[in-house]
């Protein structure tokens, strides 16, 4: 069994460990996560779900929050960068 997965970041490969979420997959890459309204990026702020600044495309669903969801092998997961 493999101790690392790989997903794909903004057509970007990743490696990271089986276990980790995908805000953490991110910020080993410095990706943001989305931009706000005046065009700032955002990035994960609580950690638990609770202030959504973390949402992020995968899979093709929308608005997913990247700080509970888990990496999984051959996610593609898109930002509005």
């Amino acid at each position: 069994m493999p101790d690392e997965i790989e997903l794909m970041i903004n057509g970007t490969r990743v490696q990271v460990p089986i276990g980790v979420t995908v805000a953490v997959a991110m910020m080993q890459i410095s990706a943001a996560c989305r931009k706000s309204v005046t065009r700032e990026s955002r990035a994960p702020l609580c950690g638990m779900g609770n202030c959504f600044e973390c949402r992020v495309q995968i899979d093709g669903r929308l608005h997913e929050r990247s700080c509970q969801v888990l990496c999984a092998s051959g996610m593609d997961v898109r930002t509005d960068e």
